[in-house]
């Protein structure tokens, strides 16, 4: 079974990070003193160290990178793990190394270190170490793919959580898990989901435990079966295998979870919004700053020539103003180009834009599909309504209507709404389904990250314009 061979594993991933450590080292010693050379002129060979000393630097740097990238958590399971934060825990344990480093040097009073040397050490360690677990991940779920190296699972309880678990497991098979079955009370043996079958009453468990071939025990308990909770906890415990829980209120905690520890009382967080974080709110608004001025002096030539065909194709105002619900509930007026003919105010309410809608203008077909009948929405970045990146605004009346049929539809409103978002970039554009949007925007909401706005503002110039689902 996998875990009879995990720990083998992981002392050849340390050993084969420790090798990493040693080349990148080598590796920068060979490119400072046999690449570069030493410049005589400038003084650097005065005070130069011999070889063996940055040798015998190596007893010292392996075992410190080796302890940094264990408490930065680079020898967890990447079973499921995320390739981005193992990159960032990489550049971190990596960046802490090398602060370690110089300072030591400066309390044992060593000064005649190459800089350049150590630069060059801190930038290949980087690369050859996010190469090289890129590569191990990589081998591993083709492995994984191809049914070997696999970890076999029991679920403890049929639930929506259940069914979902087992879906996530089901369309990613790289992560190599099997599950093995279900035990449950009040589904009838026999029920299969999705290739998995109900094995019978969950006191089976005490027949299933003494055969020792689980390397995972999940319980997926359904919430009215969760006063047995405690008590299987600590039956799965005693057998030594590794037991999770699968709660079954997925849809009312967040997918990351913010725990308060109150002396020991565990406080779960229904919501956690890194957005009202004060120093995330600054960062976030400097960047709509800058990037509203940025691209308004850049398709200035855009929005001018929008204009004129707007005008001289259809005559009537150029700029449609339409109020939308943004930050905390407050309405504003966003700006589009015009792209409908002129109508009353009772019009513009009776519902979206349709395919083949005879209200849109042949100008405005063209500038509604490409979105550049956005653009106009930057001013409204620059006054504050509005942000570069986040959940699109929608109009009073649809709000009213979503929030008493969406579940948790509100929560877009804890943020600033944006011009292009998570939904936008993942094809949820125009007549698209407004539940699939709303989980996109939460999972902005929850996990937002200035590389993530970056992210999708790279992913809308190179997909994100064109929208097939405009009418």
């Amino acid at each position: 079974m996998i875990r009879d061979n995990q720990k083998v594993l992981n002392w050849i991933h340390v050993i084969l990070d420790g090798i990493v450590v040693a080349i990148s080292y080598l590796f920068a010693w060979f490119i400072k003193f046999k690449v570069i050379g030493v410049d005589a002129d400038a003084g650097e060979l005065v005070g130069i160290l011999p070889r063996e000393t940055y040798f015998s630097v190596l007893y010292y740097m392996v075992p410190l990178y080796l302890m940094l990238y264990y408490f930065c958590d680079l020898y967890m399971s990447k079973r499921y793990s995320s390739s981005r934060r193992e990159i960032f825990n990489i550049v971190k344990a990596n960046t802490l190394g090398i602060g370690l480093f110089m300072a030591s040097l400066y309390f044992v009073h060593i000064g005649d270190i190459s800089r350049t040397m150590i630069a060059i050490f801190y930038i290949s360690t980087n690369v050859l170490e996010i190469f090289f677990r890129q590569m191990v991940r990589k081998v591993l779920r083709d492995i994984r793919k191809k049914g070997y190296n696999v970890k076999y699972i029991l679920l403890i309880g049929y639930s929506r959580a259940c069914e979902k678990y087992i879906d996530r497991l089901t369309e990613n098979p790289q992560w190599g898990y099997v599950v093995c079955g279900i035990l449950d009370d009040r589904i009838p043996a026999g029920t299969v989901y999705r290739g998995v079958k109900v094995l019978g009453r969950i006191d089976n468990i005490h027949v299933i435990l003494p055969e020792n071939k689980l390397d995972e025990i999940g319980i997926s308990l359904a919430l009215e079966d969760y006063d047995r909770l405690e008590e299987l906890v600590n039956i799965c415990e005693k057998s030594g295998v590794h037991t999770k829980f699968i709660p079954d209120y997925n849809s009312v905690i967040p997918s990351q979870a913010y725990i308060e520890d109150l002396t020991g009382l565990a406080v779960i967080n229904i919501r956690h919004v890194p957005l009202t974080n004060t120093v995330n709110i600054i960062i976030k608004r400097l960047m709509d700053i800058v990037g509203s001025i940025v691209c308004i002096i850049l398709f200035s030539p855009i929005m001018l020539v929008s204009a004129l065909m707007i005008k001289f194709t259809d005559g009537g105002k150029v700029i449609f103003k339409q109020e939308r619900v943004g930050l905390h509930n407050h309405p504003f007026w966003m700006y589009k180009f015009r792209s409908m003919r002129e109508q009353s105010e009772e019009d513009e309410k009776k519902g979206w834009t349709r395919k083949g809608d005879p209200r849109v203008t042949t100008i405005g077909a063209f500038l509604r599909k490409t979105s550049l009948d956005e653009l106009p929405q930057l001013f409204n970045v620059l006054k504050g309504d509005m942000s570069l990146v986040g959940p699109r605004p929608e109009r009073p009346q649809f709000v009213e209507q979503f929030k008493e049929t969406i579940p948790r539809y509100m929560i877009k409103h804890q943020v600033r709404p944006g011009i292009t978002g998570w939904a936008q970039v993942n094809g949820y554009r125009g007549d698209t389904s407004i539940r699939r949007r709303i989980e996109c925007d939460l999972y902005y909401i929850e996990n937002w990250t200035l590389t993530m706005d970056i992210k999708i503002l790279i992913m809308t110039v190179f997909k994100g314009f064109v929208n097939k689902n405009a009418y």
